[in-house]
């Protein structure tokens, strides 16, 4: 949670310094605008404290501009809140003035904004603030209902910012369906390798860190999903809010998948072993000093991808992975064919991807490839979650 918090002038601006602490307290970010006005009443300092970030004050600061510039600043965030909302702000909103740098920014700014009013109820109430909170409303602009009651200047009636808490429980519901796109949407993500034991010590596997498909879920747990991870042998934590299913053979990781069932969306990561011993020895097996190689009858291991796409509980949307050394989207759409998936998301592994910490993806769709550049695989996945949850929308 991001927030670009712009300061207007007035009484209530004191109460802007609480609401810092309460998008702190709730693991958000924020980052302060004090207006020319707001500076009579909370200072940059108190803000940067408070915030752990630089506080901007004017459209004119060279420093500023060069490393951070006005129009980056006014889309970073994922709302911008104007607390209070002065009458005269609010004008100078409505009228598509920029004439200052809150004003530069909520004109420049690609993103959604929240207005809440504080000033005396003969302003609240006069015909022209009517008019420009019914056009800031008309644009999409969220604006809050003022309190009622005294009033520093005396009189008493609508017109008082509301509580820090109320503004905050106001941020969080506006933000929700926004930073939370996957909540009540179950996604099931199968990661890892699997071991086929060929006795017990040796087994077949394929070389995955789990790394990627771990990303996954954790990147749809912070989008509001419930993750069910169905977890080959690896080490690695479970993330924060998802529900983690160890496995070791791709027989049980299948039989996970099944129970886990229904969901929504399915993406399945894990690099399952093709093939396992027909006959796992119960003892080593051992060299009988011949030269001769001791034959090893494989037979195929469970197509989870297919089975889920064939079965009756179908989730709305089924992703799979290919991992390939050549030809790398060529194998990936015949990949999407014969499997009957929606989405495959396609890597090539010739490097040093897997147990690596970059990854470069290609989503393969009926409609096309979209190619990512490489990055992370966290923010890989955040990539590919975000493109999950506007499938839902």
């Amino acid at each position: 949670m991001k927030i670009l918090l712009v300061i207007g002038g007035g009484i209530a601006a004191y109460k802007a310094a609480e609401l810092v602490r309460l998008i702190r307290r709730e693991g958000g970010s924020v980052t302060c605008v004090l207006t020319e006005g707001g500076a009579h009443f909370v200072t940059p300092l108190t803000l940067a404290a408070l915030s752990e970030n630089p506080v901007h004050t004017t459209l004119w600061d060279l420093k500023n501009e060069v490393e951070m510039g006005h129009i980056r600043l006014s889309r970073e965030a994922d709302l911008v809140v104007v607390c209070p909302a002065t009458a005269d702000l609010m004008a100078r909103m409505a009228a598509g003035m920029a004439n200052d740098l809150a004003t530069t920014l909520l004109l420049a700014t690609d993103k959604p904004v929240m207005a809440v009013p504080a000033m005396n109820v003969r302003m609240w109430q006069h015909a022209a603030t009517v008019a420009n909170v019914a056009t800031l409303r008309a644009r999409g602009v969220t604006v809050m209902d003022p309190d009622e009651g005294a009033m520093a200047c005396g009189e008493f009636g609508p017109g008082r910012l509301p509580e820090p808490d109320a503004i905050m429980a106001a941020i969080t519901q506006h933000l929700v369906p926004r930073l939370r796109p996957l909540t009540g949407r179950h996604v099931l993500i199968t990661a890892g390798p699997t071991h086929e034991p060929i006795d017990p010590v040796r087994y077949i596997a394929n070389r995955s860190s789990g790394r990627q498909g771990f990303a996954l879920a954790a990147a749809a747990a912070e989008a509001g999903a419930t993750v069910t991870l169905v977890a080959g042998p690896v080490s690695l934590p479970t993330p924060p809010g998802v529900q983690r299913i160890d496995v070791q053979t791709a027989r049980e990781m299948a039989a996970a998948v099944t129970a886990a069932l229904p969901c929504d969306v399915a993406i399945m990561v894990a690099a399952v072993a093709d093939w396992r011993a027909a006959d796992a020895a119960t003892q080593k097996r051992k060299k009988d000093g011949s030269g001769h190689i001791a034959p090893l009858d494989l037979i195929e291991n469970p197509d989870i991808l297919a089975g889920l796409s064939h079965g009756t509980a179908r989730p709305r949307l089924l992703i799979g992975f290919a991992a390939e050394t050549e030809q790398v989207i060529d194998h990936a759409r015949a990949k999407l064919a014969r499997k009957g998936a929606d989405w495959i998301i396609a890597n090539d592994v010739s490097g040093d991807v897997m147990g690596g910490a970059d990854n470069t993806v290609h989503i393969i769709r009926a409609d096309g490839v979209e190619s990512l550049p490489r990055m992370a695989k966290a923010e890989v996945a955040r990539a590919i979650i975000a493109k999950v949850a506007d499938a839902f929308c």
